[in-house]
């Protein structure tokens, strides 16, 4: 099963003609730095999702050098705004240089430079319709439970790579054990607590949509 969703993968990304020069340069950069953005196929969905949404005020959690934040940004509407925390200067002065590149003509893009399990509690009374995780693995639980606390009642919370690289459910180097032990119950809680949906693609996403739980 695992080879037929990689094939399936390799499959989607074959079909994703992108044109933007701005994306192929930077998958282009990540690549040849080893700079962890999402993948093809993720980034295709996650457009999707901003899309058929529409969100205002996007949390992203994992600057990196800008890439899944451009993503969003070119299905954002004129009014909308994304808060998004990186923890490493050198990719956020990349980040800064890709954000002026694609001349998103949103309302406000608000880059922090930080620990985002540091910045989230500060964010003063600020909400969000819409949070994208993609930061340190063994820190999502604490920046799930930080930026749903600030999300709004039916806003979104899309959780990438958090099947660690197969890790969960395959042998890992003995240095990721805590890791994939905290995303192991990481995803457990999920789906215990909270009305969550794990998806076997890219790196694995995880879907929260913040509300009762039926």
């Amino acid at each position: 099963m695992l080879e037929e969703l990689i094939e399936a993968n390799g499959y989607i990304k074959s079909k994703i003609q992108e044109k933007n020069q701005l994306i192929l340069e930077m998958e282009k950069y990540a690549e040849e730095h080893n700079v962890p953005i999402i993948s093809k196929e993720v980034a295709a969905y996650l457009q999707f999702i901003i899309r058929e949404r529409k969100p205002k005020h996007v949390l992203e959690v994992g600057t990196a050098i800008g890439y899944s934040g451009i993503v969003m940004g070119m299905e954002m509407d004129r009014d909308a705004t994304i808060t998004t925390i990186e923890i490493d200067p050198v990719r956020m002065e990349i980040a800064k240089e890709n954000f002026l590149k694609s001349k998103l003509k949103m309302e406000d893009i608000h880059l922090i430079l930080g620990d985002a399990g540091e910045v989230i509690p500060k964010l003063n009374e600020e909400t969000y319709d819409f949070v994208f995780i993609d930061a340190a693995k063994g820190q999502y639980k604490k920046f799930f439970d930080d930026s749903y606390a600030r999300l709004e009642e039916g806003g979104m919370v899309f959780i990438d790579n958090i099947m660690f690289r197969g890790y969960l459910y395959k042998e890992y180097p003995s240095k990721f054990k805590t890791i994939v032990r905290k995303l192991d119950e990481f995803i457990t809680y999920l789906y215990e607590n909270h009305n969550f949906v794990l998806l076997p693609f890219g790196d694995g996403i995880g879907l929260v949509i913040k509300g009762e739980k039926k």
